[in-house]
């Protein structure tokens, strides 16, 4: 914010500013002279850059060397495979030879005179030939010799040539390269030629993968391939422990794991870069050590027994001495097996939920169903509860809140399922379930942690609900199970230390459960359904009683009232007497809360329950002619009004005029659109009902007033459309059908030539009906 300076001192700044301009002004002509009077120097026009070059001279020269060598291995190959002249195979293999010693040496000088790269290139046709030479050897010497061993023992042979011309020649990378791609055959080729069996060529696999994984640390691209090989190995292992038929054929496949285990721990050790071997190995262990179990259980406690397996890995978080990697790797393969038994093991909690709604076929009965149970006994809760233990304590030593919401759920699962999964007796599961329910609202009430509040609120609402519709299948159930949710509901409602939300959703429930007792009640006794309205009324009575007392949860307590208010008129709907009365005291109860100062705007729904109950009342009793019932409220309303707008004219139209007009016109509006169509005797209501909506109408425009003005139009056109649909009807019914098409294509076709200028007009009358009173 910039303060004004008083005007002497202002003034005296505007001059220094203007004496520093004059100072910089006279030395920039001062340098201008002198730049004039220096020789003009020549100027130089400039050079048109050159094109740029699109590949660098190193590029150009590579592509060259791999284009050549391509070349010079295509036609080696050609000769070897090819017959050329008269020469046999021993003569080919001969040259081969020749030119093979040839281009190994050749790199030689070529470093020498530092070329390398195409000392490179000529190595790399250097070592395809001693492939071709290998196989010129077969071809000659070893013809009767199986082929797949001869090539094991050939790829061990040019492997271990290859590395020492890599040692050799240290300024070459295609050798070394070369040699460990060469490596990886050996072993699994020669199990193959001695016709072994998946776990034999397993342990060939994870053999080469331990040998790339020491050659990793001096040959950087040994590891892809160790990685290749060791999960190729760790997958024919767990296919084999997958499938072994008892506990002593699953030792074999448990030793290759176990191994594979030991390799993928000890690369990630040695290389941080590598950790993703830890996980995989602890995987391998537990799918081992579990696999040795899993033909002796049931399916259910095998998911149990390889998460009791697994969760010790949980426990090297807290294990200093191993490296950051490893624990990392190791404790996220223990929480991916939990997550997984959890999973399992809440799909089968979660399938018996919703078996409880056939309850709601035959109410009271005493014959709920019996629940399907896919996973025999206790494995269910046992294993949602070992994995909520391990949330729980990852929960203390992460920061992170997620394993701690995770927690609450799954332990919420395994309690609230496991008495009826035991097989307990039904009573002994409702009040199991009923205290779970209520534990879980505890913990959502008085929860530090949002999320973990949140959680334990949705278990709470969810076991709540299931456990209220087991409940439905008896009486004395019914009432001992919904009247413990309900006080607990009341008491958490009242609970102001805990969350907002939470005490919301509180008294929402515990307004629900007073209104399904009292339904239940009402049911006990054997009255009428359209009786049960008057009990289910002081529910909202209460809650308007209790106002502003409810504090915080007043709001979700007066919605969840008035829907109890709503199913209280519903209930009373097959009765007109009964309707009425129900009306009538909905009013009541509106007008009562309406005495507060916060709550003047349900003054408004009293007036329209009022006017609903006497609507209801009149066609009961058979009335014909409602206005000379309505028009003696309407003239002194509509007196009221004016007299107000006279003492405040910025009062709202609606509020003066809307109750007395809405008064005559609507009633009188139902008895016309449910009488006998035009052309009747019925026609004098119609005619008098539209003059004097029509009347309505233009003294609302005169006097530039909404209420009269949308009322009285409302009701015009109601009329007007009431008068004319059999006209209508008939001539629609003598037109082509096509003519209604045709009409709506030509209205859309004018609405879309005129768009624009119709949303603006349709602007123009919103503001214009905004700006009367």
């Amino acid at each position: 914010m910039n303060i004004p300076l008083p005007p002497a001192e202002e003034l005296a700044l505007i001059d220094r500013e203007l004496a520093q301009l004059d100072a910089r002004r006279l030395y920039l002509l001062g340098r201008r002279d002198w730049l004039l009077r220096l020789p003009t120097p020549p100027v130089w026009a400039p050079q048109a850059p050159a094109h740029p070059k699109e590949a660098s001279a190193p590029s150009a020269q590579n592509v060259l060397l791999v284009l050549g060598a391509v070349l010079l291995a295509v036609a080696a190959l050609a000769f070897t495979l090819l017959s050329w002249g008269s020469l046999g195979i021993a003569g080919r293999s001969a040259v081969l030879a020749v030119v093979t010693a040839a281009a190994l040496v050749a790199p030689v000088p070529l470093l020498r005179r530092g070329l390398a790269s195409t000392a490179e290139s000529v190595a790399a046709v250097g070592l395809l030939l001693t492939v071709l030479d290998a196989y010129a050897l077969y071809a000659v010497g070893l013809p009767g010799t199986d082929g797949t061993a001869y090539a094991a023992g050939a790829a061990a042979v040019l492997a271990a040539v290859w590395a020492g011309y890599g040692l050799a020649l240290r300024t070459l990378r295609i050798p070394s390269a070369a040699a460990v791609l060469a490596a990886q055959f050996p072993l699994p080729l020669a199990a193959l030629a001695a016709q072994a069996g998946p776990l034999e060529i397993g342990w060939a696999l994870l053999a080469t993968a331990a040998l790339d994984a020491a050659l990793a640390l001096r040959v950087r691209a040994a590891a892809v391939p160790a990685a290749v090989l060791g999960a190729g190995a760790l997958l024919i292992g767990a296919a084999e422990s997958w499938s072994a038929g008892s506990a002593a054929e699953a030792l074999a496949p448990a030793g290759l794991l176990l191994a594979g285990a030991a390799l993928g721990t000890a690369a990630a050790w040695r290389e941080p870069r590598a950790w993703l071997a830890a996980p995989a190995g602890a995987l391998a262990a537990v799918v081992a050590l579990g696999g040795v179990a899993r033909p002796e259980l049931a399916p259910a406690w095998a998911v149990t027994a390889h998460l009791l397996v697994a969760l010790p890995l949980l426990a090297v978080l807290r294990i200093q001495g191993i490296p950051a990697a490893v624990r990392r790797g190791l404790a996220g393969a223990g929480a991916a097996v939990a997550v997984l038994a959890a999973a399992a093991a809440g799909a089968a909690a979660a399938a018996t939920l919703p078996a409880r709604v056939g309850v709601l076929d035959e109410v009271w009965a005493a014959t709920t169903p019996a629940r399907e149970v896919f996973w025999p006994g206790a494995a269910v809760p046992v294993t949602l509860l070992l994995a909520a233990g391990a949330g729980r304590w990852l929960s203390r030593v992460s920061p992170r809140p997620e394993p701690g919401t995770v927690a609450v759920v799954l332990a919420w699962a395994g309690l609230f399922t496991a008495p009826e999964l035991l097989g307990l007796p039904v009573a002994a599961v409702f009040a199991a379930q009923t205290a779970v329910t209520g534990a879980a609202g505890v913990l959502a009430l008085r929860s530090p942690a949002r999320g973990t509040g949140i959680a334990a609120a949705a278990c709470a609402l969810l076991g709540a609900a299931d456990v209220s519709l087991g409940a439905l299948d008896g009486r004395a159930a019914t009432f001992a199970v919904w009247g413990l949710l309900g006080a607990g509901c009341a008491a958490g409602a009242a609970y102001g230390p805990a969350p907002r939300p939470v005490r919301a959703g509180a008294a929402v429930c515990a307004v629900g459960y007073a209104t399904g007792l009292l339904v239940a009640a009402a049911a006990v006794t054997d009255l009428a359904v359209v009786w049960w309205a008057l009990p289910v009324l002081a529910v909202p009575a209460a809650v308007a009683a209790l106002g502003p007392r409810l504090g915080a949860v007043r709001v979700p307590a007066e919605i969840a009232a008035g829907a109890a208010g709503v199913l209280a008129v519903a209930l009373s709907a097959g009765r007109a007497g009964t309707l009425a009365l129900v009306l009538a005291l909905a009013g009541v109860i509106c007008s009562g809360a309406a005495v507060r100062a916060d709550r003047r705007a349900l003054g408004w729904a009293a007036a329209a329950l009022f006017v609903a109950s006497s609507w209801v009342r009149l066609a009961e009793a058979g009335v014909t002619a409602p206005e000379a019932y309505t028009l003696p409220v309407t003239v002194p309303a509509l007196v009221l009004g004016f007299l107000r707008r006279r003492k405040d004219p910025v009062a709202s139209s609606w509020t003066a005029y809307g109750p007395g007009l809405a008064a005559t016109l609507l009633p009188s509006l139902l008895t016309v659109l449910g009488g006998s169509p035009a052309g009747t005797a019925s026609w004098l209501r119609p005619l008098l009902l539209g003059l004097a909506a029509l009347a309505v109408t233009l003294a609302g425009a005169h006097r530039r007033l909404q209420a009269p003005l949308l009322l009285g139009g409302a009701v015009l056109a109601a009329v007007a459309l009431h008068e004319l649909a059999p006209y209508v009807v008939q001539i629609a019914g003598a037109l082509p059908r096509w003519v209604a098409p045709a009409l709506a294509g030509l209205l859309l076709l004018a609405v879309g030539a005129t768009y624009e200028k119709r949303l603006r007009d349709a602007r123009r009358l919103k503001d214009a009906i905004g700006r009367l009173g």
